[in-house]
Parts: C-alpha cells; structure tokens; sequence
C-alpha cells in the first residue's frame, strides 16, 4: 500500500478543512468523494488494478484511523479497531464491504459504549457503509469456534488503532491449534463451496455470471487462500508456489486471472454505484467499451468480452480444481501410504483416484493424453484424477500437434471413448477443463467460452455442446422414460449411438466464423469422420445430421403439419426412417440443452405430430405422398370411432362436420375433434360463445392447455380473444384459427401463464380463464384494453428493430406475414389490434418465443377472404407492425414483401 498519495488524500488539507467546520462530517464526505473520483479515473486511464484496490483499502485506513483518533480513548486503553475480511486483506472495490472488528481485552463493553457508539454513528453519518461487530477475545474464540464465516473473516485482519498485542491475542485464540484444525477447517471449506457452486447451477456459464460466487469466481480463489493459511499460515498466492501447490506459470495464469476478474468488478460497482456483483446484461456491453473491446464483423464487443471472461473463469475453475485436490491429498491423507491398484503400465489408482506410474509416462507415450480419460470411463468407480497428473496433463498438452490428430492409435482412442457404456459426457467435461479437448479439436478449441448475446442461449458454444451429449446420455435413464417416451424409446433402437455423440459434438462447431454454421460443421464434421477413417455410412449421417440439425424444430415451430405438403417436402430431406430417428433425438437433446425453459408441452407435442406424421409418409413411400381427402377421411373415421364408444349418434357428428370445411379436420387429432364435436353438439346457439378448457396432464403434454373456442365468426374475433388471454396473464404458444363454411370460427390456442408455469387443474383459475374469454367475446365492441405491463429488466437490453417478411403461399389463396421482433409484454395483442385496423382475417398462426425475441408466423387474408394483392397496402402494414412493436428508437429493418 501507498505511504502518501496526495492526490488521492492529503492529510494536511483535510485537517485544514476540519478546522474550519463547526462538524466534521462535510470534511469526511467531501474525501470520501473526492477519493472516489480520483479513483474512477485512474480506472478509466487503465491503471494497474491490483493497485488501485490497494489504494483504496490505504484511503479508508486514513479515513477510518481519523475517525476513531477524535474520540477518546486512553492510551492504554485494552481496545482495538481491525480490519477483517477481504478489507483485511488489503482489498476494497468501490463498494465492497469495509468489516471492521472493534476488538476488546475484557467482556465489558459499558466501559467503551459511548466513544463505539459515537465512533460507528460518525461512520453512518459520512456515509462509508461497513459491516463492524464489537467482541472480547473470549467472545472471538466462542463465535469461531462455532461459526465458520467468522473464522474465516477473523484469519484477515489488520490492525487499524489501537495497540497490536490485542490482534495478536486474538489470532493466537482462534488458532489452527486450538480450533478448526486444518482438515476440519477444508472439509468444512470444501461443503461450503460445493454448496455455493450449486446456487449457481455448478456452471461457469450463467448468462449473469457473479464474479465472486460463480464457479471459477473470485470466491474459489479466496478459498484456496484461506485452507492454504490454515494449513501453512500464508495467505498469499506466490507462497503457494513456495509449498509446492502451484508451479510459477500456474501463479502467473491465477494472478492474472484475479486481476481481470477485479478489473471487471470493479467496473460493475462503479457502473452500479452500489456493491453489484452480478455480471448483469445492464453493464456488459458498458464493460467491454470501458476494458477495451470493440465490435468486429464476426462478434460484437460484448461477446467478445463474454469470451474472455468465460475462459478465464475456467481456467481459475481448472486450477482450483487442481489446488484442491492438492490439498486433498496433504491435508486429508497426510503422510499415509494410500492403497495402489495397478491397471497397465502407464496408469494407477491410489486411494480412488488415477495417477501415472511414472513422471515421463506422457513424453514416452503422448497417446496417453487420450487413453487416460478411456480408463476413467472403463473405470466409473474411479473418483478422479491425482493433482500431480492433472499438472502432467497440462504441461504435456503441448505434445498435441497434427502429427498427434492424425496417428491412427490417437484416432482410434478417441472413438473409442464415444463408444463406452457410460462416462462419455463426464470425460468429454474433464477433456475440456484440462485443456486436451480443444488441443485435439483445434476447431472445438475456438467456441470454447464463446456466448451468444442473446437470451435463447443461455450457455457458451461449448458447454451447450457438452450438455447437449449430457441430454443424449440421459435419455437412456429409466427415470426419464416418462418425460421424454419417444426419444427414450429411439435412442435405444440406434444403430450406432456414437454416431448421435459426434453429431452433437460437431452441431454448432462452426459458430462464431461468420456464414451458415450448419454448413460449416458439416464441413468440419467430414474432416473429422474422414480423419477417423469412419464407414462411408457414418461419415454421411454425421455430416447429414450436423448440416440439417435445425430442420426438425424449424419445422415444427415455423411451419403448418397440418398441410400434407409440409410433411411431404420435410420427409423428401430425410428420405429414411434411420435418418428421422437420428435427428429427432438430437433435435430433444438439441432444445433441451440450449435452454431448460424451451422444452414445454407444445414443442414436444410439434415434433412428435412431426416425427409421426413423416413415419406414415416415409412407410407408404415418397412416391405415394398421401392427399388432403385420404388425410381427412382417416380423421374423421378415427374421430367417430370415439365418438360412438360414447353414445354419440354419428349422424348428428357427420351432419356437423359438413359445416366445418376441410382445414379443421386437417389441424386436429381425432381425439380433439371428438372433445370438441361431442361439447358443439350439447351447446345451444343460444348461449353465446362455447369456451372449451382442456386441463392437460403433466403425462400428456408436460403442463399445457389447450383452449378451444366456437362461437359464430366475427371480424375482430382473433384481436379480441388475444387481448382478453393478455388480460388473463396467459402465454399463447400456438394459434389455429379457422372459420368454417357455416361462418363459425373454431379456434385452438396452446397457453401456458404468463410466467412460463402450468394452469394445471386449477379449477378456479380455469372457471377465470372460462368467465373472462366469454364475457369479451359475447361483447366484442367493449374491446380489452391492452395492458401496459413493464419491460421485464433482461428484455430491455435486447432491443432490436422488429422485421416483417410478407408473401404469397404459392400452394394456398392466404398471405404468409412472418414477425420476428422483441419478446414484450402483449405483443400478440397489439398484432391482433393491427389486423382488426387493416381488416385482416387469421386464417392460422405459428407462435414461438425464443428467449428475448418471437418468431412468428400468420397466414392472413383480406376481408373476402383472398390473398394480399395490393403492394402499397403491406408496405402500410409492414411499416404498422414495425411501429408498433418498436422501442422508439428502431429503424427499419430491410424486409421481404412478395406478393
């Protein structure tokens, strides 16, 4: 720490301002805030940061010793003022916590209530916010025997006024030899910090990582520190290379590594003005302009930022790691002999844990860079890997060159770890944490912490990737039958399930590179299988899978299944059934590891009608594509099979039918149709509009609801039904509007509420629902008003301008308008509300929300029921829908009309 920083505080100057002021507080303040403005300076001029937080902690040693010299305390007075906690250390960001410990020699505190009560106000009244505690000795050692936290915070300290022998006293209490010895003091470390990795999913990754308590934080380094100080009374981390825990080039990666992480907490408190630690979406693009990143045609700043923050938290993570085992092994096993089980001549197992028979087993025989993680597959019971071969691992990595990828033996290795019975996505994990992964996939290394400024992708490239191998892995559990039966049931059946792994692996290889990345994998993927010398076969459903990865879900969420042409043209670019079973896994796996929230009771429901509908097509043949009228018939006889086993009179079914048209037995399942057919018939003309609530299991369609309205058509029926559902706080996912020949509209909406959560069997709720849509829809000129809810806080920071495509369907007399805008509250309101103004009629509707934006997709006509014509009338539309779902501030965006 500085001895003098004028510049920063001068004592002189602020005793002068003392003098002048009846009270002292405008003089502390005014320091208080002048240190904080030189400070932010220095920052913003790119100052060393390990500096300016120790100047900081300086500053407020000045400030705080100041403070507690006005009050009077007598010379030998047994009382101490101390820094504890990271203030202890010597740490202080611009609002970190300042923990102070007012520390006495005996448990009488009456003696010293008044100046402590006069002292600690003063600090109130200047502002400077700290966390402080008043304790005997006696008192230290009862409340770190039993707290570990104040252990913790005790081991830190610094002596601020007051005499030394006190603080000397009070470590000696709290020893390692009295209390918390080293082993207890880990294993209690080591709880606490699995528990807080779990708060945080045990990722690295989170879209608003906290730079202190996420996994590869500022916190795990702050750990080490804190069991190498109970162990070997250090607490500083070059003295760990001292001990043998870390080599000189491991200190440097962990030094430098601190020093970013404090670079950028220290922006986000500035940029907060308040102690934030969380990496919010608020300030990241704000701290990578202040760090020095800039947009590039392939990333923009803030990803290229997020990058960097993502590798240096896995690194710190990979270190620790290592440390801890380290530790492991000294603390806990001492000097004891730990058990060895040979298992070749390159590898052992000590005590659980694998380790390399000799130190120069990696440069005898650098295959076995690969072969180690094999054996930790063969061998599931092993616990991990020793920290001397995590290091050897790391400083061997090097040998990894293309020599390597190409040795056939290398090759062979590593499809063999595809192959194994369990493992695969543990050991892939280990192989990127060590850094072998990206060594041997060069192209794999360049997604490593690559993130996706959006909120679809809520984790990097690579640990999507990994837990996309993860879900695949998954699906073999019993336990997930239930929720996934289709895809459970199929990945059983591959052929070759290691040929779904690496299409996985490969999927979204190619981001970050600008083009298609689909194509790109694939191209990577071919190089690869090529490399591996694969079969013809594998090789091709690899490179076909990689390519066509997203066919599946853009299908299902983008296009109508219920027109046979969409399942025909689909089924033409799978061609195979062994194709179909391929990527209807990898699509499960695919959604489910982009974002646990994607996978909801529609998208399951999509892309099995998907996978079943193109299973018949592929059974009959290509050739033999089945027509609307073989399609309908099948339905409707399906439907009054149900509805006879009722004691429905088929008749009277088939008499109401024929007033339906063709479109409503083409978007329905029998059974829906026999649901609504049977409700129809018992509903009088005379009660107004039927409002039908199918209160879904969590079996059928994983918590869902389907709402099924008949009522006689109206022109702004879809407007004010949307606007009602805003009102009721539900989320619609899918639409199908449908009018039929006799000018009744059957429509279907898939809802969940608002916040993403299951109506489930709520009977009040669904009585709401019921009362609400009815009443609007019986008084549809009493129009609802469109509710200004609040921009949710991440939505906010993805703001772009919305794009509307209009064209023609070249099949069917409709006009496709697709939308992809900002996710914002009422959005399908405030369309509905354009088309009742331009006097469109809904003939069907796609709903997806992809994180923070819609991708939607209507098929509209005019008010006879024809296609768009006129060229200026969309234009109007088009710049309608732009201004209304803008920001404000929004250009358009150059946008597709085509009719």
């Amino acid at each position: 720490m500085p001895q003098v920083d004028p510049e920063l505080f001068d004592p002189g100057q602020f005793q002068a301002e003392l003098a002048l002021k009846s009270s002292p507080i405008a003089a502390f303040k005014k320091a208080l805030r002048r240190a904080r403005e030189v400070l932010d300076a220095r920052f913003r001029e790119g100052r060393d940061i390990r500096r300016l937080i120790e100047d900081r902690a300086w500053f407020v040693d000045q400030i705080l010793a100041l403070a507690w010299n006005r009050f009077d305390w007598s010379e030998d007075a047994d009382i101490a003022l101390l820094a504890v906690g990271g203030y202890g250390r010597g740490e202080l960001h611009p609002f970190s916590d300042t923990d102070l410990l007012i520390l006495l020699d005996g448990a009488d505190h009456e003696v010293f209530r008044e100046p402590i009560e006069g002292f600690l106000t003063l600090l109130w009244d200047i502002g400077l916010e700290v966390g402080q505690s008043v304790r005997s000795l006696a008192e230290c050692a009862e409340e770190a025997q039993a707290d570990l936290t104040v252990i913790t915070n005790l081991m830190e300290s610094r002596i601020i006024a007051g005499p030394e022998h006190l603080r000397q006293r009070m470590q000696e209490v709290t020893s390692a030899q009295r209390m918390w010895p080293s082993r207890a003091f880990f294993l209690a470390k080591r709880a606490e910090q699995k528990a807080r990795h779990a708060r945080y999913n045990d990722t690295e990754y989170n879209l608003e990582p906290n730079v202190k308590g996420s996994p590869g934080g500022l916190r795990d380094i702050q750990t080490i520190l804190w069991i190498a100080r109970r162990q070997f009374g250090t607490l500083n981390l070059h003295a760990m290379v001292d001990q043998g825990f870390l080599l000189e080039s491991e200190y440097t990666l962990l030094a430098e590594s601190q020093e970013f992480l404090w670079k950028v907490r220290y922006a986000l408190h500035m940029l907060a003005g308040r102690a934030e630690d969380r990496l919010l979406f608020d300030h990241q693009r704000q701290i990578a302009g202040l760090l020095g990143y800039e947009d590039s045609n392939v990333k923009l700043a803030v990803e290229r930022f997020m990058q960097k923050y993502y590798r240096v938290v896995m690194g710190i993570a990979e270190l620790t790691e290592l440390v801890f085992q380290h530790f492991e092994e000294v603390i806990l096993a001492g000097d004891a002999v730990g058990q060895v089980q040979p298992l070749n001549e390159r590898f052992q197992v000590r005590d659980g844990y694998l380790e390399v028979t000799r130190e120069t087993v990696f440069e005898e025989a650098p295959s076995a860079l690969l072969e180690i993680f094999v054996l930790l597959a063969r061998h599931p019971a092993i616990k991990g890997v020793r920290a001397d071969t995590i290091r050897l691992l790391r400083d061997h990595r090097y040998l990894i060159d293309d020599a390597f990828r190409r040795d056939p033996h290398n090759t062979d290795l590593f499809i063999e770890l595809f192959k194994s019975g369990q493992g695969i996505h543990r050991n892939l994990r280990r192989m990127n944490r060590y850094g072998i992964l990206g060594r041997y996939l060069p192209e794999f290394g360049h997604i490593i912490g690559q993130m996706q400024h959006d909120l679809f992708h809520i984790y990097t490239v690579d640990a999507h990737t990994l837990n996309l191998i993860k879900h695949l892995r998954k699906l073999f559990w019993p336990e997930l039958a239930e929720k996934y039966p289709l895809a459970s049931k199929l990945i059983e059946k591959l052929p070759k399930p290691e040929l779904v792994y690496l299409a996985g692996l490969y999927h979204d290889i190619g981001k970050g590179r600008g083009g298609d990345h689909s194509e790109l994998g694939a191209a990577d993927a071919l190089a690869f299988c090529q490399r591996h010398q694969l079969p013809t076969w594998d090789t091709q459903l690899i490179a076909w899978l990689v390519r066509n990865h997203l066919l599946m879900s853009t299908t299902a969420q983008r296009k109508d299944l219920s027109d046979p042409q969409v399942i025909f043209d689909f089924a033409q670019k799978v061609r195979d059934q062994t194709y179909l079973d391929y990527l209807y896994v990898l699509t499960v796996a695919d959604i489910n590891a982009t974002n646990p929230t994607l996978w909801n009771s529609w998208r399951a429901s999509l892309l099995r009608q998907l996978y079943t509908e193109t299973k018949h097509a592929l059974r009959r043949g290509l050739e033999h594509p089945v027509g609307r009228e073989e399609q309908i018939l099948q339905t409707q006889s399906a439907a009054l099979d149900i509805l006879v086993r009722s004691g429905t009179d088929p008749d009277d079914a088939e008499q109401l039918w024929s007033q339906l048209g063709d479109d409503y037995f083409l978007r329905h399942t029998s059974s829906d149709i026999a649901w609504h057919t049977e409700a129809i018939l018992q509903h009088p003309d005379s009660a107004g509009p039927l409002v039908l609530i199918k209160e879904t299991t969590q079996r059928e369609f994983e918590g869902a609801t389907q709402i099924f309205i008949y009522a006689p058509d109206q022109h702004d029926f879809f407007a004010v039904t949307v606007a009602a559902m805003d009102q009721l706080n539900l989320s619609i996912h899918d639409a199908r509007v449908i009018t039929s020949t006799s000018q009744f509209t059957l429509d279907t909406y898939i809802v969940l509420d608002a916040d993403g959560g299951s109506i489930g069997d709520n009977p009040a709720r669904i009585q709401e629902i019921r009362r609400g849509l009815v009443e609007a829809l019986r008084n549809p000129a009493d129009y609802p008003t469109i509710i200004q809810r609040r921009v949710p806080r991440q939505l906010k920071h993805f703001a772009f301008a919305p794009q509307v495509t209009i064209h023609n369907d070249a099949l069917r007399p409709v006009t496709i308008l697709e939308i992809i805008a900002p996710d914002r509250p009422g959005l399908l309101a405030r369309i509905g509300k354009i088309f009742l103004e331009f006097d469109l009629s809904l003939q069907n509707a796609k709903i997806a929300t992809l994180g923070e934006r819609v991708e939607d997709v209507f098929f509209v006509t005019d008010a006879r029921h024809q296609p768009l014509s006129d060229p200026e009338f969309c234009a109007r539309l088009q710049q309608a829908i732009v201004e209304q779902l803008s920001d404000g501030d929004n250009q358009l965006q150059p946008s597709r009309i085509s009719i």
